[in-house]
């Protein structure tokens, strides 16, 4: 059964907009565990416009009493920006995406073309040094997957972004069949496979039916927007049970 990471970027951005610290990180973060999230997920972006850098210790020290079972999970792109985040918070997930330091989110996976798998080989062996696992973030392209293993990753998350787009449309069947290939020959390769980007209480059961042995799914965005309407704990508790196959609730 996936275990899901709730993203707090989202509530971090919101915060942001004022000085009064409100809403706090921490509690939100606190909240989730206490409501079925088996780990939570930060991306510390240079521009700081969410997650800060300041941010990173605080949910470590929240979750110090959970972990390891509860799995701390940070996402960014390789540098020495996030190498220094890394050393200092020990998080049991690296998530390392190929963005642009000024992206707006992350919308492509890696290529592993020679320059990507160079950069990205280098990093994952500090992120196990460091103790922890290191997952790349990746599109739905089963033909990636057979580059990932030189690179030292453990495991790969499918961007699962132009799945939800396509879900929207109605038209999701072909890009559920490449999810499928991608997580197939991912499992085959021996790697964890991991999914995250867009994905909600409605477009979650067909790719957990795709894929029935996804580890884990990072939601932030679409679990913020329904907590507006169900509530924070409600709208954690609604995604951790269909993230087990127990369909939508509320």
């Amino acid at each position: 059964m996936a275990r899901l990471s709730v993203n707090l970027n989202k509530i971090a951005l919101l915060r942001n907009s004022r000085r009064t610290g409100v809403p706090d990180l921490p509690r939100f973060g606190r909240l989730a565990l206490e409501s079925g999230a088996q780990g939570l997920t930060v991306h510390p972006r240079p521009d700081e416009r969410h997650i800060r850098a300041s941010d990173v210790p605080a949910i470590g020290e929240l979750m110090r009493p959970y972990r390891p079972g509860f799995e701390y999970n940070i996402e960014g792109y390789p540098d020495d920006r996030l190498l220094a985040i890394l050393q200092a918070a020990r998080p049991e997930q690296t998530t390392l995406v190929p963005d642009a330091p000024g992206a707006f989110t992350s919308e492509e996976g890696w290529h592993l073309d020679a320059a990507q798998t160079a950069l990205a080989t280098a990093f994952i062996a500090t992120i196990k040094a460091l103790g922890g696992r290191a997952i790349l973030f990746i599109d739905p392209d089963p033909s990636v997957i057979a580059r990932v293993p030189a690179t030292g990753a453990d495991g790969v998350e499918i961007y699962t972004g132009p799945y939800a787009a396509a879900f929207r449309e109605g038209t999701h069947g072909p890009i559920v069949t490449e999810i499928a290939a991608t997580a197939a020959a991912a499992k085959a390769a021996g790697l964890i496979v991991n999914a995250g980007h867009d994905l909600n209480l409605h477009n979650i059961p067909p790719l957990i039916q795709a894929v029935p042995f996804l580890a884990e799914a990072s939601i932030g965005h679409e679990l913020t927007a329904d907590a507006l309407e169900q509530g924070w704990a409600a709208t954690v508790v609604a995604y951790a049970k269909a993230l087990r196959g127990q369909g939508v609730s509320g």
